[in-house]
């Protein structure tokens, strides 16, 4: 194999160049006329002189010379003396100067295709020779080598099968016998270690402190007794606690040491959101608290019951949602900047369509006076959603004010019914109004608390049909009076009404109602639970839907 590199190495390297030098040359006298001028007969002169440093094959020195005493004869004669017989002289030279090492390069090919064929018969003759020698070994030393090793073999299947029970015996007093009774030493300790509980506790612990220690959020475990069970590295970070130091000691002793220990611990709010300094920048958590239960295995003799789970501590992970937080007040400050900035232009456009409605301005046509209705319904909706979005941004961002007032709940509800008086009677909807003079009074804010039956009021005016009724009822249940409207349209799906408060999420419809921005609900729920309240809907396909809210009798 290596005489055969050797010959492709001879066969890339001299002839090749041989060939460039000569291929360089012809271009040369192709393309030019003799005497060549200087550029040219550089050119010609060096891969002449190239070609004199490589003459490696037979002949090619005598063509060599041959081209050099024309070329000479060719470059030191004037243009006229130059002769046709002379310029073949030089071609012929390099045509026998390629033609030799061509001839060349396919004899080393031949012999470089000889090496071949013999270091391939070499080869067959190693690995015949290789066979015999092993198919010997195979055959007559099997009980050396072979039949111990695949004893080893199958006794470590069955180990790793965990049958400890498995034993390698060896009469011969040789390296496998030593090897067997190391391997049997070490099968009886894997199996002492295999029943303790001491290997499946480890395992175990060792597996779940691997899986806490991976994971992207902070957690701290404690057992029944209130000590540190474990804690990962990020949430000692974030409590500037040492994880190896604070293991197995008390929490309500570091609590004391440790303000958002204690918020995560014992937090004072039902807030799960904590605002943490971390990573150079304020982030946001979310706190989650599990408790572990594990069966309850203790049995007292002087107890008849007894509970068959028991506490085993509590986990808490804190985790990072500073990014979506962050997205969710960019979401909503761009809602607040582009409802305020749409209700100046709207409040114009208002205000332009009362001008043109004026009769002292000029008469309309019925159709411009349609069009003025149609224009001044879009704007009303299109205030209503900035009005609307301006709430929403305004709960979202913890600047909602509610002005409490001691009321009467026929005051709130009286002022709910003028404001969709006009709306019912274009439709000839019946509002009918079931309130109770001696109720008891409530604590509300009065324009929020309206704004919520108002939408109500609303929505069962949208979807009802003309010349129905939609009833008002307010009445006193317990601590609370329940403020409620009833419509009897077509109903809400139930798989809708777990989603009706959600925000932008609107019911599917069949075109004929307008739909709105899918705040309405979600606004009306921020509202009523600012002042304490609880807020619902009942609803069956086909017979209608009653959407109410409580509110707490005020002391």
């Amino acid at each position: 194999m290596n005489e055969l590199s050797d010959k492709s190495k001879v066969i890339l390297k001299d002839n090749y160049k041989s060939l460039k030098y000569v291929s360089a040359m012809r271009n040369v006298v192709d393309e030019n006329s003799f005497p060549l001028n200087a550029e040219t007969a550089k050119i010609f002169e060096l891969n002449l002189k190239n070609e004199a440093q490589n003459l490696t094959e037979t002949g090619e020195k005598a063509a060599f010379q041959q081209l050099e005493i024309a070329y000479r004869a060719l470059q030191n004669s004037s243009a006229k003396a130059i002769r046709e017989t002379d310029i073949k002289s030089v071609r012929s030279s390099l045509q026998n100067i390629e033609e030799v090492n061509m001839k060349a390069i396919y004899s080393k090919n031949e012999m470089a295709n000889e090496a071949s064929g013999r270091a391939n018969l070499y080869i067959m003759i190693a690995a015949t020779l290789s066979f015999m020698i092993l198919f010997t070994f195979i055959v007559n030393f099997p009980g050396f080598v072979a039949n111990p090793l695949a004893e080893f073999s199958s006794a470590i299947k069955q180990i790793s099968k965990k049958n400890y029970k498995q034993r390698l015996n060896f009469e011969n007093d040789d390296e496998f016998t030593e090897l067997a009774t190391s391997f049997n030493g070490m099968v009886v300790k894997l199996n002492e270690w295999e029943n303790s509980n001491l290997s499946k506790i480890k395992s175990e612990k060792l597996r779940i402190e691997a899986i806490i220690a991976q994971m992207q959020d902070a957690i701290i475990g404690l057992n029944e007794k209130g000590e540190i069970l474990f804690l990962n590295h990020l949430a000692a970070k974030l409590m500037n606690l040492d994880d190896e130091k604070v293991i197995g000691q008390n929490v309500k002793e570091l609590i004391k040491k440790n303000e958002l220990l204690n918020r995560i611990i014992e937090p004072e709010t039902e807030d799960k959101t904590l605002k943490i300094y971390a990573d150079e920048k304020e982030s946001y958590f979310l706190l989650e608290n599990r408790e572990i239960i594990i069966p309850n295995y203790e049995t007292l003799e002087d107890k008849t019951l007894f509970e068959s789970s028991k506490s085993a501590g509590s986990v808490y992970v804190l985790k990072n949602i500073t990014q979506f937080k962050e997205l969710d007040e960019a979401k909503t400050n761009f809602i607040a900047t582009v409802s305020h900035e749409l209700k100046t232009p709207l409040s114009s456009i208002k205000m332009s369509l009362k001008l043109l409605s004026d009769e002292r301005v000029g008469n309309m046509n019925e159709e411009q006076s349609q069009l003025l209705t149609h224009i001044k319904e879009d704007s009303d909706r299109l205030l209503k959603i900035t009005s609307e979005l301006l709430d929403l941004s305004q709960v979202e961002t913890g600047n909602l004010k509610l002005t409490f007032a001691i009321t009467k709940p026929e005051d709130i509800v009286q002022y709910a019914i003028d404001a969709v008086k006009f709306q019912a009677e274009q439709k000839s909807i019946q509002l009918e109004l079931n309130c109770d003079k001696n109720l008891p009074k409530v604590n509300a804010d009065i324009q929020k608390t309206a704004w919520v039956l108002v939408n109500f009021l609303s929505n069962a005016l949208r979807y009802s049909s003309e010349k129905s009724t939609v009833k008002i009822n307010v009445v006193q249940q317990d601590k609370f009076v329940q403020f409620s409207v009833q419509d009897f349209g077509k109903g809400i799906d139930e798989k809708y009404q777990k989603r009706l408060f959600e925000r932008y999420f609107q019911v599917p419809t069949d075109g004929q109602n307008k739909s709105g921005s899918g705040l309405g609900l979600a606004i009306s729920k921020d509202f009523i639970e600012a002042e304490d309240g609880k807020i619902g809907v009942q609803s069956a396909i086909g017979e209608g839907s009653k959407f109410y809210f409580n509110l707490p009798i005020a002391e």
